[in-house]
C-alpha cells in the first residue's frame, strides 16, 4: 500500500489502520485482473480466480461500488470473473467507459489498421514466436514463447515505432501492449469512473507492472495497493 512517502504492507498494523481510516460509504473499490485477482499464467486463457476470492468479491459487490480495470477486452474479462461488478473497463482504459461508446468504434478501426500494418512489418512474426492479439481497442504482442525473447522484443518495438499513427505503449510481462494515443490510461479512467459513480474516494489494487499508471498517481483521494514483491 502506498503511504505518503513509502510503501507499507497492507497486512501490517499500520497498513490496516491506514486503510480503515481511508475507506467510507462512497469508496469505489477497483481491481486489476491478471496478477491481482488471478495469478499470471503462460496461457492467458487459463487464468483462474479462486472460489475464496470470488466469494469475497461477490459479497463486496453487494456492499459497495466495484470496478474491474484490466488490459483484457471486457468480454474476455467478464468470462473469467464469475461475478458482476458495477464497472468493467477493458483494454487498459480504452473500452467500457461511460459515454465513450462512439470513441471506442474509432479505436476498433484504428487497431485493425495497426494489425494490418504489423502483418507487413513483422512478416515472420509467428515463426519467431511473436503472436499478435487484437483485443478490439488495443493490440497485445506476445513474445513469451520466442526462442530469443530480447531479440523479439527489439523487433516489436522497432515495428511499433513505424505504425501510423504512433500508438501509446504499455509494458507487460513478456508482452508489448499498444493502445490508441487518444485513449485514457488506467489512472485517467479511474478518475472518470469516480466522477460517474459519485465516489469521493477510490481504492485500487493492481499488479506492480500493469497498474503503474494508478499506483504512482499522486492523488489524495486514491489509495493504491500493489500486488508484488518489489
Amino acid at each position: 500500500m502506498r503511504a505518503t512517502k513509502k510503501w507499507i504492507c497492507i497486512f501490517s498494523e499500520e497498513g490496516l489502520a491506514a486503510l480503515g481510516t481511508f475507506i467510507g460509504r462512497t469508496t469505489l473499490f477497483t481491481f486489476d485482473l491478471d496478477g491481482t485477482l488471478a495469478p499470471i499464467v503462460e496461457d492467458p486463457a487459463g487464468i483462474m480466480i479462486s472460489d475464496d476470492i470470488r466469494g469475497k468479491l461477490m459479497r463486496l459487490c453487494r456492499l459497495a461500488n466495484v470496478a474491474i480495470l484490466t488490459g483484457r477486452a471486457r468480454s474476455d474479462a467478464r468470462a473469467h470473473l464469475g461475478f458482476e461488478p458495477r464497472f468493467i473497463v477493458g483494454n487498459h482504459g480504452a473500452e467500457g467507459l461511460p459515454g465513450w461508446e462512439k470513441r471506442e468504434q474509432g479505436f476498433v478501426r484504428l487497431c485493425q489498421q495497426w494489425e494490418d500494418q504489423l502483418r507487413v512489418l513483422l512478416p515472420q512474426a509467428f515463426r519467431k514466436g511473436i503472436i499478435i492479439e487484437n483485443k478490439g481497442c488495443s493490440l497485445t504482442l506476445h513474445y513469451r514463447r520466442a526462442p530469443a525473447p530480447e531479440t523479439a522484443l527489439a523487433e516489436i518495438l522497432c515495428a511499433v515505432q513505424l505504425l501510423t499513427p504512433i500508438p501509446r505503449q504499455i509494458a507487460g510481462k513478456f508482452v508489448a501492449n499498444i493502445v490508441p494515443p487518444e485513449s485514457l490510461n488506467k489512472g485517467e479512467a479511474l478518475l472518470l469512473l469516480m466522477r460517474y459513480a459519485d465516489a469521493h474516494r477510490a481504492v485500487f489494487i493492481g499488479h506492480e507492472v500493469t497498474g503503474e499508471d494508478i499506483l504512482h498517481l499522486k492523488h489524495e483521494r486514491i489509495h493504491g495497493l500493489r500486488v508484488g514483491n518489489s
